[in-house]
């Protein structure tokens, strides 16, 4: 017990770091600030509703009003019952965010090293890679939080596959479906399907090397643990896993029924995203030096490029004044790449990415080939549309594939790979695997590569590049050709800078290396040595990106959002309705009306297929009718910078009768047909529904029947009817036909979709009183499924123990 615990307290100080160095980063955290972070600004006002509801009735809401119109909250933060790998997660998530997630990326790639057999002090050095790398830092500053949440515990679940491969069946086992349920748990399914595509790398050189050894059975059983392993951590994600998948298929992932655009013109048939949405954000093929010199390609859209540039002096020209001029230089539009928009590069680091080349001399076997495949696969897909024949291939073929979109993050796998193969470098060098003269050989070649390069790029530069950016014909017709030659003639200066400062930190590194195959540093040295050069590389350049300026008081991170009088005044309003931002404060903070009232708008990747459909047809063209539908009955303007609330007099009002339907073949004809129907008098219907419900086409009006809304909340409304005849009512709520049930007197009946997103029922003649219950069945089931998965995981996690220890006992 004594030396297991002596064992343990150098990785305790290695954690320990990790806090310190997580906190350090991050430091206005200890003064009490929090991060601002723009998406995570939409999230709140996404979520406000739901959370609002959970903080009144103690209940949790899986539907919420507050945004397009209506939609289910599994993926705004839902909470099931049973979630316990949740809380687990939310155990490991202890420090305050976003140092949070930087001690997770620490954590999990130095677990993975140690799975790896590597020396904690080599495993703690890859993980100030991993951890400090660009990319990672960057989606922590802009609000990608669960993306970065589901990269962190990647190399986790990799270090419980490799365990269960080295016959570490028990322990391989029970991390990967603890690993893998909390990568699921981070719900960012896009990051969990590249670690996939990494996994299904790894797994087909371990069977080729499997064949080459003939240890297949051995290789099949591994493949069968970690299959059970897989299945438990499904079952313990279960309820987000089923809702996820019952929902994207009426999301905007799934297959639209329309067949045209809003101009007419044909659509693009897709079981999933567009190729054009999917590639949007393709990496440019010289971008790939962007990962070994920063600002390769400029850095970001907006870089601070200083008083003593040519753009702050272009400004002076053009008639800034001092102080603007250099206001405008702080965001001087210095990226010259194929990406529409992006915030930094993304920099893996130039002294690992030398050490990943000596790496591919040095290393060998299968743990080289699954590394460079997965570094590959990453590269050339994050390509793209510059890469048609793959990407093609990928999206029309690969099944998934076209579920997901800016192809450029699947470089997430190269930022693993490309550490790991780095730190296994030095674990080659520091082994006698290979006499020194060899090693210095490998040390020549690296340099010659990466040196060589460098030194290329800054005499060829001028042959090589035009250094012109994709929106320098807008900046050269508002403020004339002097002011874009300014701009190149700085994207040259930041080109020419971050090359030389790449050759310097090559050099060095190669010069500590060097020094210790010549016996003049010992290995500790190197080791705190490179460290040292890994954090200055990484940290000086993830500093110009996201700082102290990235924090704010904690009051305005929690309540970002601060009421208009225009929000005041419909506030007043207790009814339900809706509500349509037009101001340019609404467009700017797209979830800023639903932290309010029931937006039409909101922020969020996978709408509602339809809803978003009628958005892209009507609501963004400000079509009267439709909005008149959707019960808009505020419309925020924008008036002489006065921000205003309009009152929608015309409004069709929570519920209404019709007079009989207006029968429609397909989809195609029924969201056209809503620019022209009186949606007060009629309703669209597609002529399967009418026929398949035996509806009537005509109903009879009588001017004292009243049906109105009594009661509502996110989930529930509840109606009361009183007409003279029998009806057909349309209800102004979106149509989701998974998890609404309708009830008549408090007997369940159907209700049925009309005018492309509404519901509709008939009413009988009479009282009757009408409810609207959102209880998706999906949460029942997921729920029993997680707690079952989290019993038989406890039973096993114990029975592996008392394994361990009777198997201890009995060796001792």
């Amino acid at each position: 017990m004594i030396f297991s615990l002596k064992k343990l307290v150098p990785h305790l100080l290695v954690i320990v770091g990790f806090i310190a160095l997580s906190l350090a980063y991050f430091n206005p955290v200890l003064k009490g600030k929090k991060i601002y972070q723009s998406d995570i600004m939409h999230y709140i006002g996404m979520a406000q509703q739901q959370k609002e509801f959970a903080k009144t009735t103690g209940e949790e809401t899986y539907w919420t009003n507050g945004a397009f119109g209506g939609m289910p909250t599994y993926q705004l933060g839902a909470k099931y019952p049973h979630n316990y790998i949740k809380k687990l997660d939310l155990s490991l998530r202890f420090l305050p965010r976003p140092a949070d997630y930087l001690f997770l990326y620490f954590l999990g790639f130095y677990l993975l090293l140690l799975a790896l057999k590597v020396d904690y002090k080599l495993s703690a050095l890859g993980a100030l890679a991993f951890g400090f790398s660009t990319y990672l830092i960057i989606i922590l500053g802009v609000g990608h939080n669960a993306k970065a949440h589901a990269i962190a515990y990647m190399p986790l679940v990799l270090a419980g596959i490799i365990l269960t491969f080295r016959k570490k069946y028990i322990i391989g086992f029970l991390l990967t479906a603890i690993a893998l349920g909390l990568e699921i748990v981070a719900n960012h399914f896009q990051m969990t399907y590249y670690l996939l595509l990494l996994v299904l790398v790894l797994g087909l050189t371990y069977l080729i090397d499997a064949y080459k050894k003939k240890v297949l059975p051995h290789f099949f059983k591994s493949v069968g643990v970690l299959t059970v392993a897989t299945l438990i951590a499904v079952g313990l994600n279960a309820t987000n896993f089923m809702a996820t998948q019952e929902y994207v298929k009426s999301s905007t992932r799934g297959q639209s029924e329309l067949t045209i655009n809003p101009d007419g013109s044909p659509k693009e048939s897709a079981n999933g995203l567009t190729n054009e949405y999917i590639t949007e954000y393709s990496y440019g093929l010289w971008e790939t030096f962007n990962l070994f010199i920063p600002k390769f390609k400029g850095g970001g859209n907006r870089e601070d490029v200083g008083k003593e540039s040519a753009t702050y002096k272009a400004y002076i020209n053009l008639g800034a004044s001092p102080i603007e001029a250099l206001e405008a230089s702080r965001e001087a539009p210095m990226y010259w790449g194929d990406q529409p928009i992006v915030e930094a590069p993304a920099y893996v680091g130039a002294v690992i990415i030398f050490l990943f080349v000596l790496g591919l001399f040095l290393v060998k076997g299968r743990l080289k080939w699954w590394l460079v495949g997965g570094t590959l696969l990453s590269l050339l897909l994050s390509y793209g549309k510059n890469l048609e024949v793959l990407t093609d291939f990928f999206i029309n073929v690969v099944p998934l594939y076209n579920k997901f979109r800016a192809v450029s993050s699947i470089q997430v796998i190269l930022e693993l790979c490309v550490p790991v193969l780095g730190v296994f470098a030095l674990v080659r060098l520091f082994n006698d695997f290979q006499n020194n003269d060899e090693k210095l050989k490998y040390l020549k070649y690296s340099v010659l590569i990466t040196g060589g390069l460098c030194i290329t790029f800054l005499l060829f530069k001028s042959t090589l590049f035009d250094f012109e950016g994709l929106r320098d014909a807008r900046y050269a017709q508002a403020y004339g050709q002097p002011f874009v030659d300014a701009l190149i003639e700085d994207r040259k200066a930041l080109f020419n800078a971050d090359t030389i400062r790449t050759l310097v930190l090559v050099m060095l590194t190669a010069g500590v290396l060097y020094f210790y195959l010549k016996e003049k540093l010992s290995e500790k040295l190197v080791v705190v040595i490179v460290a040292i050069l890994i954090v200055f590389d990484l940290v000086s350049i993830n500093r110009n990106y996201v700082n102290e300026d990235n924090f704010r008081p904690a009051r305005l991170v929690d309540n970002p959002y601060q009421p208009t009088e225009a929000d005041k005044e419909i506030l007043k309003d207790t009814e339900h309705f809706r509500v349509l931002d037009m101001s340019s404060l609404g467009q700017s903070q797209p979830g800023r009306a639903a932290y309010f009232h029931n937006s039409l708008f909101g922020y969020h990747a996978a709408k509602l297929g339809r809803y978003n459909d009628v958005l892209d047809f009507y609501v963004y063209r400000n079509n009267m009718n439709v909005l008149n539908m959707l019960n808009t009955k505020y419309i925020i303007i924008e008036e002489e910078g006065q921000i205003l609330p309009y009152t929608n007099r015309e409004a069709n009002g929570n519920v209404w009768f019709i007079k009989g339907f207006e029968i429609v073949d397909n989809a195609d004809e029924e969201i056209r047909a809503l620019d022209s129907v009186d949606t007060k008098e009629y309703a669209l219907i597609q002529k399967s529904i009418f026929s398949t419900n035996g509806l009537k086409k005509n109903y009879s009006l009588d001017s004292t029947s009243i049906i109105s809304l009594r009661e509502f909340k996110p989930n529930y409304l509840k109606y009361e009817t009183d007409n003279t005849f029998d009806g057909f009512a349309v209800f102004s709520e979106v149509y989701y036909q998974p998890g609404w049930i309708s009830l008549l007197d408090g007997k369940e009946v159907p209700h049925h979709l009309v005018n492309y997103v509404l519901r509709g029922m008939e009413v009988p003649s009479g009282k009757h009183t009408i409810e609207f219950k959102f209880e998706p069945q999906v949460v029942k089931t997921g729920s029993t499924i997680s707690l079952a998965s989290s019993a038989l995981l406890a039973i096993l996690i114990c029975a592996g123990l008392f394994y361990k220890i009777r198997h201890k006992q009995e060796v001792d």
